[in-house]
């Protein structure tokens, strides 16, 4: 099978990887940091923004995945020379560059998002994450390489700790039948992107070149708000219902005083005080992949995390 490099190894990396291993290629990951080797899995430690090492390590790949983020108050200065890095790889190896992207770009709409709407987001975090898909794609138009985005909402899922919304500040909570907090208003409808599907998606655009040269959206269950996914995650868990409760906005802005995370989540609070819906029929018309059943999402979760908080030895 083809070797197939992956930039990154937070949880969509990591699923990637273990996505393109299990289905028999070769799989070459790429970190600043570098791991351990596992089953079809090859870790190479550099730092993906040297585009000369990134090439070489890229050299007879079929596809590059861009899975590497920084941390969001590091945003403006290293995202830009990891895009350009990783569109040289591209260009050099001749790779398809398959960039994971998020909804940051369209900022606050009216409606469900669709892949149609323009990239008119106007805070500096949100316009730098648009900007690397405009240069991917100027890329593609010039031919110069062959690049696709897959956009997703808010990771969810076995394997997502840091960062997601129903991550380890909630559901360990709720395993415990402890009340959850979280941030904007929990009863706004809102589109949960689940892990596998994310990374199924990813995959499944690499191998279809119909797909390139344009944006898609991760099959995507209906929305759900934070409070109902809550309910849904303690009724599995058998905890019973839990108090879900919002952060107040004095609480986060003593918080963001002491909190880089905190202190950046303002530009994007706006997706958690409104409705924040994705549209995914675009991809659904197109491509095999469906988004998974929420209560296959939610069962698959909870143990996730039973298996994870369960004392060993």
């Amino acid at each position: 099978m083809s070797l197939h490099v992956v930039i990154g190894f937070g949880p969509a990396g990591a699923a990637t990887a273990r996505l393109l291993a299990e289905k028999g290629h070769q799989v070459r990951v790429v970190t600043k940091s570098g791991r351990s080797p596992e089953p079809g899995i090859e870790h190479v430690a550099l730092d993906a923004t040297d585009s000369e090492r990134l090439i070489e390590a890229a050299q007879g790949a079929a596809a590059i995945y861009s899975c590497a983020a920084p941390p969001y108050h590091r945003w403006l200065s290293e995202w830009p020379p990891l895009a350009s890095s990783v569109c040289a790889a591209a260009e050099a190896t001749g790779a398809v560059l398959v960039l994971l992207g998020n909804l940051y770009g369209y900022g606050p709409v009216d409606g469900p998002m669709t892949e149609e709407l323009p990239l008119a987001a106007t805070g500096p975090k949100r316009r730098v994450r648009s900007a690397i898909w405009q240069q991917a794609r100027k890329l593609h138009d010039q031919g110069r390489i062959k690049a696709v985005e897959v956009r997703a909402s808010d990771f969810f899922g076995p394997g997502v700790t840091d960062g997601g919304h129903l991550a380890a500040r909630v559901v360990p909570r709720l395993l415990r039948g402890k009340p959850v907090s979280t941030l904007g208003d929990p009863d706004a409808p809102h589109s949960w992107s689940y892990l596998p599907d994310v990374a199924g998606a990813l995959v499944e655009v690499a191998g279809e070149e119909r797909a390139w040269g344009r944006a898609w959206h991760v099959p995507t269950e209906p929305p759900l708000s934070t409070r109902q996914m809550v309910d849904l995650l303690a009724a599995q868990s058998g905890t019973g219902p839990v108090a879900v409760r919002r952060l107040p906005p004095a609480v986060l802005g003593v918080v963001s005083v002491f909190s880089p995370l905190i202190r950046e989540l303002k530009e994007i609070r706006y997706q958690f005080d409104r409705p924040f819906v994705v549209d995914s029929s675009a991809y659904e018309a197109e491509f095999a992949l469906r988004a998974t059943p929420v209560d296959e999402q939610v069962k698959a979760t909870v143990a996730w995390w039973r298996e994870r908080l369960t004392p060993t030895g």
